[in-house]
């Protein structure tokens, strides 16, 4: 059961999480035209500038990050509506030395 539920949550959060980021893309896209004037760059172009080429990777790391966040935490909100009980943890940690 346990397996079931932790399936679900991943898939659901899953779905959630690729249209965020589908969403994030377009916002920073867009903020980036409304605050250089200019079409994103390509950070990979040889062209590019290396200054462009990094601000728009972190730009767009940052707002990905961001709306990710929110993503998740509305996943986690959704689903304890849902279902009365809190998500399953997504996350574990399995360190050896």
């Amino acid at each position: 059961m346990a397996v079931t539920r932790n399936l679900m949550f991943n898939a659901y959060s899953g779905a959630i999480a690729a249209a965020t980021a589908v969403v994030a893309n377009k916002i920073v896209e867009s903020v980036w035209r409304s605050v250089t004037g200019e079409e994103p760059p390509e950070p990979n172009d040889p062209s590019t500038p290396p200054n462009k080429a990094f601000a728009w990777v972190l730009a767009n790391a940052i707002g990905i990050g961001i709306l990710g966040v929110a993503a998740n935490r509305f996943a986690a909100g959704r689903w304890a509506k849902f279902t009365g009980e809190q998500p399953p943890s997504t996350r574990s940690v399995n360190l050896k030395l």
